[in-house]
């Protein structure tokens, strides 16, 4: 299964299989969740049972609400962590969504809902006002105000609905534009950054949506195969800045199908940044299986392409991400696009470092040890490269 994890052939079936995985484990954990503390908690337990009805009846309708990051990152960060304000976003999130598909038929109160609900589906939020938020098939209430729920939601003319939430890229890919509901977001690790919110960095959402397609552009016509995979498991793009110089990527595990990309005048820049937090993504899906390396966190080891010293887990990640992106450079070459060869020479070189160094130090685990193989066979491909 994960022969191609790395670099897929075209027509692969292994992300798609990652990433249902990954979702039946979030489904299974939604269903079983328990009820928090205080009045969201309790508001948990009461929507419970309508929860698993739709489990039984419509779980198609629930698998599409649950895929999305909107809802799918809140399951994972609730994890053995109770909070009174996560678990009432995911009952007001998951409710809003459940409603627009049709397949709620039960009325749902969020006792202390989030100021802004979220609906990927529809690509827009209710902003309801302050009070308990009633969600039910037919539509909204709140502090004396509501209005309607439907396959039109995104279209209704209520204040309280906020319709440019979020931009289409490319087929189911969209990027936010006011709001990214992941708590883990202004988390930061990396020592150049500090966190990842929402930010266009004043430049306009259609030099946005221009870039990021001439990214996919560059990676369908170079690694088709990737691309695919792209449609089935990328969801959500958060803008974080814009920086002609620099550019700034990130993914969070718990945030599967998003990416945290700033804008660059240059495709290749943004085609190399996709792939780059895409592979975590997938790495992230397989990680929801079980651990890949048994000494994943210690100690440390010098990073090819971080300036501090980063635990095997990162340099798997690392090389993992960077070897696909060699693989785009040197179809790149074979196109006739030879500007491009100083820079698969640089990232060729990077990623021999990194594997070398997980085929020194590594102890993979059962489930990380087909991965450690094809990332040693994709180096030995580019020896050339790191060589010369």
């Amino acid at each position: 299964m994960l022969a191609d994890l790395t670099l897929p052939d075209f027509g692969s079936d292994t992300a798609r299989g990652l990433f249902s995985m990954a979702l039946r484990r979030a489904l299974t954990e939604l269903v079983r969740l328990p009820a928090g503390p205080g009045p969201n908690g309790a508001a948990w337990g009461r929507f419970a049972p309508e929860l698993r009805r739709i489990a039984g009846r419509a779980p198609g309708a629930l698998a599409s609400a649950v895929r999305r990051p909107t809802i799918g990152t809140l399951i994972r960060c609730l994890r053995g962590r109770p909070d009174p304000a996560l678990q009432g976003e995911l009952l007001a999130t998951l409710a809003l969504e459940l409603a627009v598909a049709g397949v709620l038929e039960d009325r749902c109160v969020v006792p202390q809902p989030p100021a802004e609900v979220l609906c990927l589906a529809a690509r827009c939020a209710l902003r309801p006002p302050p009070g308990p938020l009633t969600i039910g098939p037919g539509g909204w209430q709140a502090g004396g105000v509501g209005g309607a729920i439907a396959e039109d939601f995104g279209t209704c003319a209520s204040e309280h609905v906020v319709k440019d939430m979020y931009e289409s890229v490319a087929g189911p890919v969209a990027l936010a534009l006011r709001r990214d509901n992941n708590p883990l977001a202004q988390l930061e690790a990396h020592p150049d950054k500090s966190g990842s919110g929402l930010d266009l960095g004043g430049q306009p959402v259609a030099a946005w949506v221009a870039g990021l397609r001439a990214g996919l552009e560059q990676i369908a016509a170079h690694l088709p195969g990737l691309r695919a995979e792209l449609d089935v498991g990328l969801s959500l793009i958060v803008p974080v800045g814009h920086d002609r110089e620099r550019h700034l990527s990130a993914s969070y595990q718990e945030a599967i199908g998003t990416v945290y990309l700033s804008l660059h005048p240059s495709a290749l820049t943004l085609a190399e940044a996709l792939i780059h937090e895409f592979s975590h993504n997938k790495l992230h899906a397989l990680l929801e299986q079980g651990p890949l390396l048994e000494n994943a966190w210690s100690p440390l080891y010098a990073s090819p392409v971080r300036p501090d010293p980063r635990p095997l887990h990162g340099v798997l990640l690392a090389a993992h991400a960077f070897l696909p992106v060699a693989a785009m450079l040197e179809s790149m070459l074979s196109s006739g696009t030879g500007e491009v060869e100083g820079r698969l020479q640089q990232v060729a070189r990077g990623n021999h470092e990194a594997v070398e160094t997980l085929r020194l130090h590594a102890r993979p685990t059962a489930l990380g040890a087909p991965l450690l193989a094809e990332m040693t066979r994709l180096d030995d491909r580019f020896r050339r490269w790191w060589e010369g």
